[in-house]
């Protein structure tokens, strides 16, 4: 008898998780670039989840903003950012009534192809800024309307702006809405230098102070402050450690089974992503792990206990993710892309909104 082949984004879970997203009041947004999908998951009822995969081209750092609800996505040569609507949510023409929030585009950032990683919300001399770890070019950048980038920051060792992948730039944490934090997967300044020991020399700089706090991490993703202390994802070693930035050490905090990469904090719960290793990859395939990153999907650790309370895994379509952000007070939230017409017929004033008709699209 043959298998039947499991149907696209498929995935099992745990059976607390659905009702623990319908307690917390929240949907789960993922990206998984290697699948070119934003997926936004939400708790149908207590016993289940429903998904929502929406097409991006290569989607990877996923921003909200910290007041205004919007937000943005980097995608392959754009960050496009989005605003919330419920009204248009309400009236949406396809499905009225069924969603209670709808993230429609109202601008994109033509940034060209600069392997954009995690991207973030903050300020700068009192402006709202949208910051961005350019990691083809080792340096945190700030996006606008007049250049591709604009330089912000670059590890100490970066002595000059070439498009080299030098030292896989990769994380960001903010600070009262200022870069503080960066992981990069090495210190080097040659083209892809992190290549070589990749699990040996991940380092964690200090941005504000221009220094390392750490450079024997492996592969470090995802840095996060939570409760005013700062957390982040060894991929290469399946941990979560929290950071002792005075005393430059780490403590174990988690000890997953597979690659991690992407973490959500909301009330007392983390969720965090695993990711199958490229099998094709001349990096990660021959790394000593490889055969214990064979699951994608997320798991829910309950931060106070140090538990695992609840894991999603995928059975088909998707392989790697990137990033988790948490909806909060959104239960069926919707989420519309630039590469099918439907966004053009959502107008939105300051005062108003429609959905005007698209005859001439």
């Amino acid at each position: 008898m043959s298998v039947q082949p499991h149907a696209p984004f498929s995935c099992t879970y745990t059976p607390q998780l659905p009702e623990l997203l319908q307690k917390l009041g929240c949907s789960l947004a993922v990206s998984t670039y290697q699948a070119g999908k934003i997926i936004f998951l939400s708790p149908k009822d207590e016993n289940s989840i429903i998904q929502l995969p929406r097409t991006f081209n290569k989607p990877m750092g996923i921003a909200l903003h910290p007041t205004k609800d919007k937000m943005a996505v980097a995608t392959k040569d754009e960050v496009i950012v989005l605003a919330n609507s419920q009204e248009l949510a309400t009236h949406y023409p396809k499905s009225p009534n069924k969603y209670d929030a709808l993230y429609m585009p109202r601008a994109t950032y033509h940034t060209a192809g600069l392997d954009l990683h995690d991207l973030h919300f903050g300020i700068s001399n009192g402006q709202e800024k949208l910051y961005a770890v350019n990691t083809l070019f080792s340096c945190i950048v700030s996006l606008d309307d007049e250049n591709s980038f604009t330089p912000y920051w670059s590890p100490p060792q970066i002595n000059q702006l070439e498009s080299i992948d030098a030292c896989h730039l990769n994380g960001l944490a903010l600070v009262n809405g200022i870069p503080k934090y960066a992981t990069s997967f090495n210190q080097g300044n040659t083209p892809q230098s992190w290549r070589e020991n990749i699990t040996e020399t991940g380092t964690l700089y200090d941005i504000e102070k221009n220094e390392v706090i750490l450079n024997n991490l492996a592969m470090p993703h995802s840095p996060k402050i939570i409760n005013d202390e700062l957390y982040l994802l060894q991929s290469a070693t399946g941990e979560l450690v929290k950071v002792n930035t005075d005393n430059k050490t780490c403590e174990l905090i988690y000890k997953f089974k597979g690659f991690v990469r992407g973490m959500a904090h909301y009330k007392d719960y983390l969720f965090v992503g695993l990711s199958k290793l490229r099998k094709n990859s001349s990096t990660f395939a021959k790394l000593p792990f490889a055969n214990d990153a064979q699951e994608a999907g997320m798991v829910v650790i309950h931060l106070p206990t140090k538990s695992l309370v609840g894991k999603i895994t995928y059975q088909a379509s998707v392989d790697e993710l990137y990033e988790i952000q948490v909806l909060s007070n959104k239960l069926r939230p919707n989420i519309l892309n630039t590469l099918t017409p439907d966004y053009k017929g959502g107008l939105m004033t300051p005062n108003t909104t429609f959905w005007s008709k698209l005859d001439n699209v």
